[in-house]
C-alpha cells in the first residue's frame, strides 16, 4: 500500500492532522505523521509516528534547548533541517510515496524545505495561506503542487473541509500512481537527456532534439527563462539525466549584467559536480531580458534594445560583457568532474545575431570566444569552434552527435 508522509507542525495543526491521516486512511493510503512542531502538541492529538523531539536530532538539535531560547525563526530553521534530513531517509528506503503538509508561513517554510529536497518526479502537495502571494520561496525549482487554503489552516469548517479533503485524495492518488508506476517514472529504461531553449535558439533545439529522438533518447526540453535552468540543476543534481545538451546559456547573461531571467550563480554546476556528460554551446549570450521597454534601467538607455514583444526587451551585450561571459562559462565547466565539451558558432549566437541582424556583433562575439579559450586552456574542457550559425541544422546535429559518443563512451567506463 502506497504510504502518504505529512509533515505538520502538531502543536498548533494538530486536529487538522488527524482529520487529514482518517481521510488518507479512507482513501486507501498508509499514512506516516511527522512533527515538526516547536512547542509540545496537546494530549488529546494522537501521538506522531516521528516526534518532534526526533526531528531536531536528526539535524543535531535538542528541542528542549530550541524551546528554551524562544528563538522562533532558529527553531523553525533546524526542524526544516531536521524533518528534510527524515524525508530523505524515508524516501531512500522506499517508505515515500507522497509528500502531504498544510499550514501557514511557518508550517510551510519547514515542509517546502523538505519536499524541494526531494528528486522531481516524488508527489509533493502543499496546502498553504501563503498561496496566494509569491510562491518563488516555498516552491523554487521543484515540483510542488501548491493549493491555497483559502481560509486559516485553524479548525475543520465548511471551507477547510473541501480544500483539506481534495488535498488529501490528490496525495493518495498520487502515491498510488508513484508506487505503480515508478518504472515509467523513471523513463522505462531511455537514456535522459535535459536541452536548453529560447525563442531565439528554437530551430537548433529543434534539429537536436529530432537527432537524440532518432538515437533512442528521452529529451527534456527547459525553457531558459531563470526558472528553467534551474530546473536543470535541480534534475542534474538528483541523478536523474543521462546527459546536459546546453545549447543555450542566456541566463548567464542576466546573472551578471541584471537581466530578469537569471537562474542564479549555481547555473551550469550541477552537471559538472555530478560527473554527468554535458556539450555546451553559447545559445543567446548576446541578450540580456528585461521586461517591457519603460522598464529597462535608465542607465542603459544608451545601449542597443531591441523590442522582442509588448512584454519582453531585449539588451546587446557588450564586447567587455562577452568577455566576462566566456570566463565565467569557462571556469564553470573546467570544474567539471565529468566530460564537457563547447561548440561556439563563428557566424552568430542567435536568430537576431546574425549578418545585418540587429544584434550583430562580431568584436563581442569574439571578444567571448577569446576569453572561453584563455579559460579552458590545459583544462579537460574540448572546445569546437563551427564555421556555421547556432541555428544551422548542421551545428546543432554536431552537438547532438558528440553529447551521444561521450554518453556512450561513460557508460562503457568500469564502476569503480
Amino acid at each position: 500500500m502506497a504510504t502518504v508522509v505529512l509533515v505538520g507542525t502538531l502543536d498548533t495543526k494538530g486536529a487538522e492532522y488527524a482529520w487529514l491521516r482518517e481521510r488518507l486512511r479512507e482513501y486507501g493510503s498508509d499514512t506516516l505523521l511527522i512533527d515538526t512542531g516547536i512547542l509540545p502538541p496537546p494530549d488529546q492529538i494522537p501521538a506522531p509516528d516521528v516526534p518532534a523531539d526526533t526531528v531536531a536530532r536528526a539535524a543535531g538539535h535538542d528541542l528542549a534547548k530550541l524551546r528554551s531560547t524562544g528563538e522562533r525563526g532558529a527553531a523553525v530553521a533546524a526542524m526544516a533541517d531536521g524533518v528534510t534530513e527524515v524525508v530523505l531517509d524515508l524516501h531512500r528506503q522506499g517508505k515515500l510515496h507522497a509528500v502531504l503538509a498544510a499550514g501557514g508561513s511557518g508550517g510551510s517554510a519547514i515542509a517546502a524545505q523538505a519536499m524541494r529536497a526531494l528528486p522531481i518526479g516524488v508527489p509533493k502537495v502543499l496546502v498553504s495561506t501563503m498561496a496566494g502571494g509569491d510562491v518563488a520561496p516555498y516552491v523554487g525549482s521543484s515540483d510542488i503542487t501548491l493549493m491555497y487554503s483559502v481560509v486559516d489552516i485553524s479548525g475543520i469548517n465548511a471551507v477547510s473541509r473541501q480544500v483539506l479533503g481534495n488535498a488529501a485524495a490528490a496525495a493518495a492518488g498520487m502515491a498510488r500512481r508513484f508506487e505503480r508506476n515508478h518504472d515509467e517514472l523513471a523513463g522505462r529504461g531511455r537514456k535522459v537527456v535535459a536541452a536548453t531553449m529560447f525563442g531565439v535558439t528554437t530551430p537548433a533545439i529543434d534539429a537536436a532534439r529530432a537527432r537524440l529522438d532518432a538515437l533512442g533518447y528521452e529529451v527534456l526540453v527547459f525553457h531558459a527563462t531563470g526558472a528553467g535552468g534551474r530546473a536543470v540543476e535541480k534534475l542534474a543534481s538528483d541523478g536523474l539525466l543521462d546527459g546536459v545538451l546546453d545549447l543555450t546559456t542566456t541566463e548567464l547573461a542576466d546573472e551578471l549584467v541584471g537581466g530578469v531571467l537569471s537562474a542564479g550563480p549555481e547555473r551550469l554546476t550541477a552537471a559538472g559536480r555530478a560527473g554527468i556528460p554535458q556539450v555546451v554551446a553559447p545559445g543567446a549570450l548576446d541578450m540580456v531580458n528585461f521586461g517591457p521597454a519603460p522598464t529597462v534601467p535608465a542607465r542603459f538607455a544608451d545601449r542597443t534594445l531591441l523590442v522582442h514583444n509588448p512584454t519582453v526587451t531585449l539588451m546587446r551585450t557588450t564586447a567587455e560583457e562577452m568577455a566576462a561571459l566566456g570566463a565565467t562559462l569557462g571556469h564553470r565547466l573546467a570544474a567539471a568532474r565529468g566530460p564537457v565539451e563547447f561548440f561556439w558558432p563563428l557566424r552568430g549566437v542567435s536568430a537576431v545575431d546574425v549578418e545585418g541582424g540587429p544584434f550583430e556583433d562580431t568584436a563581442a562575439d569574439a571578444a567571448g570566444l577569446d576569453a572561453l579559450r584563455t579559460t579552458v586552456r590545459g583544462s579537460g574542457v574540448r572546445l569546437h569552434e563551427l564555421d556555421a550559425h547556432i541555428n544551422d541544422t548542421e551545428f546543432a546535429v554536431a552537438m547532438a552527435d558528440r553529447l551521444h559518443e561521450l554518453i556512450g563512451a561513460r557508460a562503457l567506463k568500469p564502476t569503480p
